[in-house]
């Protein structure tokens, strides 16, 4: 009864304040002043000065703000009480705030600082310092040697571990428990052993990491299969009739043949395209050796055809059927996958897109052509692909990076453009983890639509931050002739040696001819603004309440780790990167499993988790919710949190407010951070919320509730 009133009161608090930031006091529902908040402590000499300094989120399209090199950027917010006059301390006139790296050089020059709240610009740095300094005027270049303030930021407690700390990694070279388990694919003979995963570039693991290895069978489906071929468009009518079989194929993926599965025997599987309005009938198939379902997400249907076992449907069987009617009401840019062990079946290849037409016209500016891109990444080590678990999943803790990027289902995506084309991409991120910051360099990118629609107003972007499930739709205009590149870049962190580094995988080549293309569009150079949407989007937030109505804890619990992982997290959760942008704690992540790993969806009104979690919604009402990812917990990391059936638009993040509009159905969380969504109940049935890394779902990580 305690914890009932305790989270209760949580709750109020968060009700009491609509807008939460890092440095206010702490709150319960409030983002992490561990992870954006910076204190200032004053200078020897100096009395009764303090402040502090707001990491804040950049307002944008996006719920993490990165560079296109994948640096992070922040808003930095002094605010300083008690300065003494600047006269005081010598010949100085004003107060000026600097930022640098930790070996002071170069030094950054942010503004002058007063009592109060500064706004001190963006800044895109990794571990830094902030000083504040007495200075003669407010232009000078150089801080001058009367320091005031000084604070680092939360990144720079990563040092490299003394030789103690590295001792720990000799500890039980031998894991509790035995690893050496090896089963059969399912319905073979062969023997399938647990190898091990490849390392990224550059990063050394401690030997009792290497010795880790999951406490689960390992599974690969085998078996002679037909080879996948390239996916088809398929144009459906309304009253049509579509046939989707899963099956088993066999993919030839840089020289090497794998058993994997596939829609209709794509890879992808069948690119659909319908108008909106109309409705379908797709009759599936389960030609695979494990039960399965087909999720149709972020399409607002009937829930009795959401493809969820239990809530919506049985899973069909190995020989199974299920017919589902789909019904389609927005626009947009959609995709199917399973819903019955995602962390395989997803990961083996069973996904394929959706494109949804309006009746007339177009829901985007013109363009010449367009492009529909599935991203996903496959592991594949120096044995070929890294099994996968049979009975729980494994890569648990962190989710499963793959090392192979494909588009398409293809490593090295390729296309031919003349120079000056504009080119639409459709975006979906299929895979199983990995968040990608992509990026042109070399040419023009705008920002025209995302899950269930376009924005409101079209905007500029350098690159595309799209989490796991996500969708985006960008124009691109070539201008110069030669290869443009598809990059994600991202910053890496060693664990080990506590630093950053940089990633950069190239998905794909656009070769721009010299040729100019017959047709120039000069629209293209315009921001364009939606009317109609952007009307209706304003009309439904208006109807939101001030503070949230309802919230949700995203955290974790572990049991039976090994001894050298229990304490290497516990030395690593000294600080948090509230993006992992890859899998650079390999080892450690592959050997925890499902059986050992929980995450967790905790309504704090009630202390009630997961499938516990009674949600109930009225038609209709905008519900506004605040979703916060504990910073305080055994491992923090982003999640992508997608709602079936709805759609909502993203209010908040870290309390600043966003005016970039647009329906959503999958948001994604940075570790600590504190995200307000409005919900749009408006399509009645009993519907699932949950975490898109597949194995966090495979974990645990799923809730229901209901709109009546």
């Amino acid at each position: 009864m305690f914890r009932r009133l305790a989270f209760a009161l949580c709750l109020a608090g968060a009700r009491a304040e609509a807008q939460q930031r890092p440095c206010d006091p702490p709150a319960p529902l409030g983002p992490s002043r561990d992870l954006y908040c910076i204190e200032l402590v004053p200078a020897p000499g100096i009395r009764g000065a303090s402040g502090t300094v707001e990491l804040g989120h950049v307002a944008g399209p996006f719920t993490v703000a990165v560079t296109p090199e994948g640096f992070p950027r922040h808003r930095l917010i002094l605010s300083a009480a008690g300065l003494p006059s600047p006269g005081t301390l010598g010949r100085f006139r004003t107060f000026v705030a600097w930022a640098a790296p930790p070996s002071m050089h170069p030094m950054r020059r942010l503004g002058t600082v007063h009592e109060g709240r500064n706004d001190l610009g963006v800044v895109d740095l990794e571990k830094f310092v902030v000083l504040v300094t007495a200075e003669t005027g407010p232009q000078v270049r150089e801080p001058s040697d009367r320091l005031v303030l000084r604070g680092q930021s939360p990144s720079t407690r990563l040092f490299p571990p003394d030789l103690l700390q590295f001792s720990i990694g000799r500890m039980g070279t031998t894991p509790s428990g035995g690893h050496e388990h090896h089963g059969a694919p399912q319905g073979e003979g062969d023997s399938l052993r647990w190898t091990t995963v490849p390392m990224p570039p550059g990063l050394t693991m401690l030997p009792a990491e290497m010795a880790l290895r999951p406490e689960v069978q390992p599974f690969l489906p085998s078996g002679d299969a037909p080879a996948a071929r390239p996916r088809e468009l398929v144009r459906l009518q309304d009253g049509d009739t579509l046939r989707l079989e899963a099956g088993l194929v066999t993919r030839t993926l840089k020289g090497r043949s794998y058993t994997m599965f596939a829609f209709n025997g794509q890879y992808p599987g069948p690119l659909i395209e319908a108008t909106r309005g109309s409705e379908v009938t797709v009759v599936f198939t389960n030609r695979l050796p494990h039960p399965t379902t087909v999720h149709w997400h972020g399409i607002r249907l009937d829930h009795r055809n959401d493809g969820i076992p239990g809530l919506s449907q049985p899973p069909v069987p190995p020989g199974g059927q299920f017919t589902y009617r789909l019904r389609f009401p927005d626009a947009g840019i959609y995709w199917y996958h399973p819903h019955v062990r995602e962390d395989i079946q997803q990961e083996l290849g069973l996904y394929g897109n959706l494109v949804i037409r309006p009746e007339a016209g177009e829901s985007y500016g013109p363009v010449h052509r367009e492009q529909v891109l599935m991203l996903d990444d496959i592991l594949i080590g120096d044995d070929g692909m890294v099994p996968l678990g049979l009975e729980s999943p494994t890569h648990a803790l962190m989710g499963r990076f793959g090392n192979t990027m494909l588009v398409n289902g293809e490593p090295g995506y390729r296309l031919a453009v003349q120079r000056g084309e504009v080119v639409r991409f459709y975006l979906t991120n299929a895979s199983n983890t990995r968040t990608f910051n992509l990026s042109l360099p070399g040419a023009m990118m705008k920002l025209v639509g995302s899950d269930v629609g376009p924005y409101a107003r079209e905007e500029w972007t350098e690159s595309v931050v799209i989490a796991p499930a996500e969708r985006y739709v960008v124009h691109v205009r070539f201008d110069r002739s030669g290869p443009v590149h598809l990059l994600n870049r991202v910053r890496g962190l060693d664990h080990l040696y506590g630093r950053f580094f940089a990633e950069t995988d190239t998905l794909g080549t656009v070769q721009v001819s010299a040729g100019s293309v017959a047709k120039p569009l000069r629209g293209f150079d315009l921001v364009r603004v939606d009317s109609a949407a952007a009307a209706d989007m304003e009309a439904f937030r208006r109807r939101a309440a001030a503070a949230p109505e309802q919230a949700l804890v995203l955290t974790l619990e572990t049991r039976d780790l090994p001894r050298v992982t229990q304490r290497l997290m516990q030395l690593d959760s000294i600080y948090f990167s509230p993006m992992e942008w890859s899998g650079t704690m390999p080892m450690m992540n592959w050997a925890a499993t499902g059986r050992q790993v929980r995450w967790i969806l905790r309504d704090p009104a009630t202390g009630k988790e997961n499938m516990d979690v009674q949600w109930n919604f009225r038609r209709g009402e905008p519900v506004r919710i605040r979703l916060v990812n504990e910073r305080q917990s055994f491992h923090a990391m982003q999640h992508p949190i997608h709602l079936h059936g709805q759609r909502f638009l993203v209010l908040a993040v870290n309390g600043v407010p966003t005016d970039r509009f647009v329906w959503k159905d999958t948001v994604l969380l940075p570790a600590g951070s504190a995200v307000d969504i409005l919900l749009d109940p408006s399509n009645p049935g009993r519907w699932m919320l949950h975490c898109h890394i597949a194995e966090h779902l495979s974990a645990g990580m799923m809730m229901g509730f209901a709109v009546e």
